[in-house]
């Protein structure tokens, strides 16, 4: 797939806010500075379409990005982001969660994992509630030139291990990385033949 166009749509602090549509739609989620923006930035080819930060918890809302005026990739607030006050975070955790449950057009969740480091609870905890939900999603293991080849490697080894000890099977994994555009290719073929068998 080729990405002619990407342009910012709305944000919204409500899934009921957000747009009426049955355009595809993929959500982007993972902890904060798991390297979400920088990753949606080298998908759409454009240096500045998510907001980069390196400054935690940058994303407060859902963010809608129209592509190809044909589907929408949605950037949403990052997990587990400790220093906010418990009602902010609180707040979070339940637009997060009513936005995954109820946005019928959602067709795929892309749980960013960084493959910097062992299995994080938070990560694995998010993962089994998005199964226990029955909410399709794949994992994408980020940064991995960050770290030398064989000690990512083994992360990534150690989160499908951690995984299989409550999953029969795992679901689709990518391995990327934004600034040398690994993986790149294959999510936005994941994506393009999903859109394919759900908008022929």
């Amino acid at each position: 797939m080729i990405i002619h166009k990407a342009e910012f749509f709305v944000s919204n602090s409500d899934v009921a806010l957000c747009p009426v549509t049955t355009l595809p739609e993929y959500a982007f989620i993972g902890r904060s500075n798991v390297g979400k923006s920088s990753l949606i930035n080298a998908l759409t080819n454009h240096k500045s379409l998510a907001k980069t930060s390196s400054t935690p918890g940058k994303t407060q809302l859902i963010n809608h990005f129209l592509i190809n005026e044909k589907w929408f990739i949605t950037d949403l607030p990052g997990y587990g982001y400790a220093k906010v006050s418990k009602g902010v975070k609180a707040g979070w955790e339940n637009m997060i969660s009513q936005y995954l449950i109820k946005r019928q057009n959602l067709l795929y969740t892309f749980v960013l994992v960084d493959s910097r480091h062992s299995p994080q609870k938070i990560d694995i905890e998010f993962i089994n509630w998005l199964g226990e939900k029955q909410i399709p999603f794949c994992i994408v293991f980020t940064k991995i030139d960050k770290l030398g080849r064989a000690a990512a490697t083994k992360n990534i080894e150690d989160y499908r291990n951690t995984l299989l000890q409550y999953w029969e099977e795992l679901p689709f994994n990518f391995v990327t990385s934004a600034e040398k555009k690994e993986g790149i290719k294959e999510i936005l073929d994941f994506i393009e033949n999903s859109n394919l068998v759900h908008h022929p």
